[in-house]
């Protein structure tokens, strides 16, 4: 009797538990980023003058030490030119991030292509 007590109150709890399952979550395509610099030789290296030539003015330009970092975009990406003193010549950029304007990955070449695109004449 105890036996079947037991089984019965194993069923009547069984009973409690909730079973849920989700269906996976679709994920968009990856967007590859090469981390190397190819296709960026007229960026990597370059002065603040000489990005202001490429892209125009920056939408942001913060200082912070001897560090300054250059912002550009346009409809396409947004791009961030990192600039630090290279001994004692004026700062050079020195790292690039890249994004597309929602926040989504771009390799940082296209971003560079995209934003010259609006600049040529």
């Amino acid at each position: 009797m105890k036996l079947f007590g037991a089984i019965l109150v194993g069923l009547a709890l069984s009973g409690c538990v909730a079973s849920t399952t989700t269906a996976p979550v679709a994920r968009p395509a990856m967007v590859p980023i090469p981390t190397g610099t190819a296709g960026l030789g007229g960026v990597i290296g370059a002065t603040a003058a000489h990005l202001t030539g490429l892209f125009g003015a920056p939408v942001a330009d913060v200082r912070e030490g001897t560090a300054r970092k250059l912002q550009f975009n346009n409809a396409t990406c947004v791009l961030d030119a990192y600039l630090y003193p290279n001994g004692k010549s004026e700062p050079v950029v020195t790292y690039l991030d890249a994004r597309q304007t929602d926040g989504s990955p771009i390799d940082r070449a296209s971003c560079v292509g995209a934003l010259q695109v609006g600049r040529r004449k």
